[in-house]
């Protein structure tokens, strides 16, 4: 099973040596920006596995791919945040965040050799980088949506993004419930708001509530290591912080 490595900090490509070399894992080479790499594939055969670096010294890792056509299997490492990396729907293996956990390693390894070890043929999947390399430039800057509709009886309701508390959904219908107390019916999921909404201002603490976190008035501890939500205006809701969801919701107050 080959392979490699390409990451900008060589003490940082080293780290990640050892630890693959503990999983039985042997890394051939190790390559530092773009160039390099776009060198090394034009001369070598490509790997089975490739640990990827999205930031290298002299551009997004992504660029490689514009000059090669490279089918290995990839998993990401990356010190962009875990809210801009929602952005990947691809058919990657992981993504690492920085620093690289022994754990994550371990687990994301075991997917690798899960998925792709016994299929005989481990380096024939295909990625669109178009898509995520559009994302990736300056993911935090991206355009999401500022304003909705809703229909009034024969009326269209103009509703800011900024005036909502929280969405959820109810009876197979999702709602804005915003500042002014008001519930709003919206032809749209939950799911699709995924990519429509800021993620550093809305948060989808369960499958069914997301919450902005401009109206969050309290967080008080709930049963089974779970929180509760209470909103500034809006008390119609019991919102509460699903358990699998408590950890990162705790990172993204911060």
């Amino acid at each position: 099973m080959k392979t490699i490595i390409i990451e900008d900090e060589k003490p940082a490509a080293r780290r990640l040596g050892r630890m693959l070399e503990s999983l039985d894992l042997n890394v051939s080479t190790m390559l530092h920006s773009v160039e390099e790499a776009i060198n090394w594939f034009q001369e070598n055969e490509h790997p089975d596995l490739i640990f990827l670096d999205i930031q290298l010294s002299d551009g997004l890792s992504f660029e490689i791919f514009d000059v090669i056509e490279v089918h290995s299997a990839i998993i990401f490492t990356t010190a962009f945040d875990e809210y801009a990396l929602k952005a990947f729907k691809l058919n990657s293996i992981d993504y690492l965040l920085k620093p690289i956990d022994d754990e994550d390693l371990e687990q994301a390894v075991k997917k690798y050799r899960k998925r792709f070890a016994s299929a005989g043929e481990p380096n024939k999947i295909a990625l669109d980088f178009d898509d995520i390399k559009k994302l990736l430039v300056n993911p935090l800057e991206r355009e999401y949506k500022k304003r909705f509709t809703a229909k009034v009886g024969q009326h269209l309701k103009i509703i800011n993004s900024e005036d909502v508390e929280c969405f959820y959904s109810e009876n197979k219908g999702t709602y804005a419930a915003t500042k002014d107390g008001r519930n709003y019916l919206l032809d749209t999921t939950l799911e699709q708001l995924e990519d429509e909404l800021k993620p550093q201002v809305f948060f989808r603490v369960s499958r069914k509530f997301y919450v902005n976190i401009d109206h969050i008035k309290d967080i008080v501890s709930y049963t089974n290591s779970r929180l509760q939500i209470k909103l500034n205006n809006n008390q119609d809701h019991e919102i509460i912080v699903s358990r699998e969801k408590v950890k990162d919701f705790k990172l993204w107050l911060e």
